[in-house]
């Protein structure tokens, strides 16, 4: 005998729940995607479904999800699924959920507000060629593989190279005010190549790099994000500044290679935590070495300017600055960015990704400060 229809819709009901739109990363029915949905006598299921917007890039995916959510319920023979578009106010409604329940005239930088879980780490440099844009992609793919929830602002905006080197090409998606980040191997990311012609240079002053940041930061809906890195670019320009005036609880992770004058330029870019207030969480020093085939190796940049720096941050700020690692050089790291798979990804068990998967473990497992953040303590009674 088979089940009362009421039964088999509300089954449809539960199995579209567990379709998730691809950019927000939450139930369609949970965000008022679902018009309807019904089913004819001869078992044949039709969903009405609300895009955001007409144009959306993940519309195949999502009919795929759905067909297959819908046709796994017993008693359905077929699933047929309309799209609309969703009104501006629908929009408005959704921008105003994602957000908390409320828009504002300047919308707030989620990750600077003191209940903030988001251990939000700028990963800087002294010069370009360090190897930082590397480290930071693989990092960020590193701790998305460890589960955690994670993000990337490319926010060297003369320079950007983390979508290529994370294998998106994807452009984000705009509603109403909000703008939904691509994501590639479990890492949302937004870049200002993402709104670039081409490859098309930038050519902004300091007031609309600093505006830029701002939306990265605010504008974009990241969720829940354990891990948020930023891309800084080389030096300790207006980004650097913009950034501790945006989140002034962001850490700052120096990147430098072994050499004396690289290392010296990247004391610099370290010691500008003490003009922004900002903790300065480690030094990484890449390209530390080629392992040659008979097992010796060849330090091509010189040695010791990691250390040189750590030790030399640490007596200038007057906190422990550590040696959170040393990167090999290996040309397959190259190889993975430029294919837009990660090392720690593509060859997991390669001497570079061990040495970035053990970073990454120091960071996922870092104590997280209480700096700001209430203990709910009340004074005893007299």
């Amino acid at each position: 005998m088979s089940a009362p229809v009421s039964t088999v819709e509300d089954a449809i009901q539960a199995a579209l729940a567990t379709v998730n739109d691809p950019e927000i990363r939450r139930p369609i029915t949970e965000l008022g995607m679902v018009r309807s949905a019904t089913i004819a006598a001869s078992g044949v299921v039709r969903v009405e479904l609300l895009l955001t917007v007409a144009g959306c890039p993940l519309k195949d995916k999502l009919r795929t999800d759905i067909t297959t959510a819908v046709a796994a319920v017993p008693g359905v023979t077929g699933v047929e699924i309309d799209f609309g578009v969703m009104t501006p106010e629908q929009r408005q409604s959704l921008q105003s959920q994602l957000r908390g329940g409320g828009a504002t005239e300047e919308p707030v930088i989620p990750f600077a507000q003191p209940g903030s879980r988001t251990r939000v780490y700028a990963v800087a440099s002294g010069k370009g060629g360090v190897g930082k844009s590397s480290v930071t992609v693989n990092l960020a793919a590193a701790l998305a593989a460890r589960g955690l929830a994670v993000g990337v602002v490319d926010a060297d905006i003369y320079g950007h190279s983390v979508p290529r080197m994370l294998g998106t090409e994807a452009r984000p998606t705009r509603v109403e005010d909000m703008i939904m980040p691509p994501q590639s191997h479990g890492v949302k990311v937004i870049s200002i190549g993402m709104f670039t012609s081409g490859n098309a240079a930038v050519v902004w002053r300091g007031p609309m790099l600093h505006r830029a940041l701002q939306q990265f930061l605010a504008d974009v809906y990241w969720g829940d994000l354990d891990v948020l890195l930023l891309d800084l670019p080389p030096g300790t320009g207006d980004v650097a500044i913009s950034l501790a005036q945006l989140l002034p609880n962001s850490e700052i992770l120096i990147v430098t290679t072994p050499q004396t004058a690289a290392a010296e330029v990247a004391e610099r870019a370290g010691a500008i935590a003490l003009q922004t207030h900002q903790r300065v969480v480690g030094v990484i020093e890449n390209m530390s070495w080629l392992e040659l085939p008979d097992g010796s190796r060849m330090e091509i940049f010189g040695a010791g300017g990691g250390t040189a720096v750590a030790e030399s941050l640490s007596r200038t700020i007057g906190a422990q600055v550590p040696l959170l690692g040393q990167i090999p050089l290996d040309t397959r790291v190259r190889e993975a960015g430029d294919a837009g798979n990660p090392i720690v990804l593509a060859e997991p068990e390669s001497p570079a990704a061990q040495a970035l998967g053990a970073v990454a473990d120091r960071l996922a497992l870092r104590r997280e400060s209480l700096l700001g953040k209430p203990l709910g303590l009340k004074p005893a009674g007299r």
